[in-house]
């Protein structure tokens, strides 16, 4: 039986993924460029991880960093500028919703620059995919997430349904497709128009990062205990059983979303431990990435530019879209990714 730290790791690393990582899919989902590392970027991370870290230290760094009230108002704000669970007038959970937020500058001959970032989740119902599709159409350029080989086309569709992805993070995301009763981002997103532009590290280039930062997966681990804990103390652990009853219940898959729709809502707990000695390769290194490609479609003459991430990405993209490219934020549109209704839920069953 889970313990209740246990309980709270697993359900935080789920909740987070889906906002904050996208790798590749299986090797034979996607025509590549050159060939695919030979292991998994997990797998590749703990070959590189160092052997000496010292769990004490982890675990005071976290406890700090989690009694922080401060820090965590904060990120709680910037997350809930880009997903939040909309509710009815009786206060009830009617959709988990992601936005998309809009930045703007004129430069000094007068063009207008204008960037979208667009957040998403990673497995929604068909039609969040198919708004989003419809809009990509209206940008010059579509940056999008995904950690893979340079060169990778990812075909429409998403490749091969048989099989299980050998990536254990895509593994993941699937299996929670089907727990939810929802899809999968790679299978309903086109990824072969024109406009879309790979702004993502290789997992190379992902596994450098984390080794250079000092990053390994026992850190993460470590740390989200610390936090769990920390989080249970101050009495905002929440209730360690709720999906176990969820489980049993005769609406699973609208018990299971209401579920982890409060989890990804929370997502600031996910991200916060993701850290090295500066700042997170999940998080801030890819994200720079991004913002390198971003300044060379504006270099190349792009002026209606979307970014395509995780939302929990966002937060830090806004600050870099803001400071460094001295943009202002201008209107946001939501967009509806589960529905937490039994209406909702029944209307994917047919």
């Amino acid at each position: 039986m889970f313990s209740q730290s246990s309980y709270k790791l697993m359900t935080l690393l789920i909740a987070t993924s889906l906002v904050a990582f996208k790798f590749g899919p299986q090797e034979s989902a996607a025509q590549t460029a050159a060939p695919p590392s030979g292991s998994t970027i997990l797998e590749s991370v703990e070959n590189s991880k160092s052997q000496d870290s010292d769990d004490q230290n982890q675990r005071k760094q976290e406890t700090d960093q989690a009694q922080s009230d401060q820090a965590k108002k904060k990120s709680k704000k910037d997350s809930a500028d880009f997903m939040r669970i909309r509710k009815d007038s009786r206060g009830r959970d009617v959709a988990l919703e992601t936005s998309i937020t809009r930045y703007a500058l004129t430069t000094e001959k007068g063009d207008r620059i204008t960037v979208d970032l667009i957040g998403a989740v990673h497995i929604g119902e068909k039609e969040y995919f198919s708004k989003l599709n419809k809009r990509f159409k209206n940008y010059e350029s579509l940056l999008y997430e995904l950690v893979a080989p340079e060169g990778t086309v990812i075909p429409k569709g998403g490749g091969p349904k048989d099989g299980i992805p050998t990536n254990p993070i895509a593994a993941m995301q699937v299996g929670m497709k089907s727990m939810l009763g929802l899809q999968f981002q790679l299978e309903h997103i086109d990824y072969t128009k024109k406009n879309f532009k790979h702004a993502d590290m290789t997992p190379e280039e992902f596994s450098q990062s984390m080794k250079n930062n000092e990053e390994s997966i026992s850190k993460y681990a470590v740390r989200a205990i610390g936090q769990s804990m920390a989080m249970q103390a101050a009495g905002k652990g929440g209730d360690s059983m709720e999906m176990l009853f969820a489980m049993f219940s005769k609406n699973k898959e609208l018990r299971l979303r209401r579920s982890f729709a409060k989890q990804i809502q929370n997502m600031e707990a996910g991200t916060a431990v993701f850290k090295g000695k500066d700042g997170s390769t999940i998080i801030d290194h890819r994200n720079a990435k991004c913002m390198k490609v971003l300044e060379s479609e504006i270099a190349a003459g792009k002026r209606n530019i979307a970014i395509f991430y995780g939302a929990g990405h966002l937060p830090d993209m806004q600050r870099r879209l803001m400071s460094d490219f001295k943009m202002k934020r201008g209107g946001q549109v939501w967009v509806e990714a589960w529905s937490l209704t039994d209406r909702g839920t029944d209307q994917q069953k047919k």
